[in-house]
């Protein structure tokens, strides 16, 4: 019985391609049109090819040639984790994410011209939400004319091992099987901060602006005099803004007013609680609730990288905020193995 394998299209920095990999699945190669994610890639899959691809400007049979892919293989897993900024709420501009909307069409003509056995689409709930929408609507009716059985929801990567509240959606889809469903999460208490972060787990007191030069990257985002008492005046533990919106020195003029909007930034992590989403600013105290629970400063790049499950060694390059967009943008190690193990699973039955 042949293997899996698998072609991890918008690979990033290889989170998808890494935890694939770990479930058993041979990733021929990843493709992204930025070639900055490359050593990154390659450091920690040597195995994988990567292609410094667009693809609305590439081809399928530019695929044939290249990785010698056959078509209608019942062994190939095409996987679709394609940039998702317009559809995110977290982005406003619009026109500058116009490029990210329609990649799934693009991406669909790939899967048009080699019919593999599986595809796997992870993706923002705001892909499936957004009115007057018919990217989405149009990939499905193009699986259900070519013999493909899906199954698709927004789902709590919380529940998939990952110790984070955060929501994706995810679409596995098979031509092989007559019916295929989501694998199924599993609620965890342990998926918490306390048991990933802290110097029991690696991680010594630093300061905001520490810069780590090993591997390890322990590494923190500096922050103004004024975001440093403005962090010290918050609670421990999940203390907000709200601790010194009085405070006519440290209130941000912006949010006065605005107590019930905007609650996380500006705040500290709780202890037992699974971090929220680890977005591409995770580094920055002001973007979101990314403070330690503890310590002075937002969360470090490893501490960021350890709550997205990817492993202590796994290699990231570039600079402190191009590291962060790697770490954010990927799809989570552990969520992507746990679908892997679940596609070989059906595979085998």
């Amino acid at each position: 019985m042949d293997n899996l394998k698998a072609i991890d299209f918008f690979c990033g920095a290889g989170g998808m391609t890494y935890g694939l990999t770990q479930a058993g699945v041979d990733v021929l190669a990843g493709i992204d049109v930025e070639e900055s994610f490359k050593e990154t890639y390659k450091l920690n899959n040597k195995d994988s090819k990567f292609l410094n691809w667009d693809v609305t400007k590439q081809e399928p049979q530019s695929l044939k040639t290249e990785i010698h892919l056959e078509k209608n293989d019942d062994s190939l897993i095409f996987v679709g984790c394609s940039p998702c900024q317009y559809w995110s709420k977290v982005n406003t501009d619009k026109r500058s994410a116009s490029y990210t909307k329609n990649l799934l069409e693009d991406f669909q003509r790939f899967v048009n011209y080699f019919k593999p056995g599986y595809i796997i689409i992870e993706n923002v709930p705001g892909i499936k939400n957004k009115r007057n929408n018919h990217v989405l609507l149009n990939f499905y009716d193009f699986l259900n004319l070519n013999g493909y059985t899906h199954d698709s929801d927004v789902i709590n990567t919380n529940l998939f091992g990952v110790p984070q509240t955060r929501r994706r959606f995810v679409m596995v889809a098979s031509r092989c099987h007559e019916k295929i469903k989501l694998p199924r999460g599993q609620r965890n208490d342990e998926l918490v901060v306390r048991n990933y972060l802290g110097p029991k787990h690696g991680f010594k007191p630093i300061p905001a602006g520490h810069i780590d030069s090993t591997e390890f990257l322990h590494t923190s985002s500096g922050l103004s005099e004024k975001n440093l008492k403005r962090i010290r005046a918050t609670s421990k533990d999940g203390g907000t803004r709200m601790d010194w919106k009085d405070d006519p020195e440290l209130q941000v003029p912006v949010y006065e007013g605005k107590d019930d909007q905007f609650k996380n930034v500006y705040g500290r992590m709780f202890w037992d609680k699974p971090a929220p989403t680890i977005t591409t600013r995770f580094n920055s105290y002001s973007n979101g609730r990314f403070g330690h629970p503890e310590e002075d400063r937002a969360i470090s790049l490893r501490e960021g990288a350890r709550l997205q499950t990817f492993p202590d060694d796994y290699k990231f390059r570039g600079n402190l905020n191009s590291i962060a967009k790697q770490i954010g943008n990927a799809v989570p190690p552990e969520l992507a193995k746990k679908i892997g193990q679940y596609i070989l699973r059906r595979k085998n039955e």
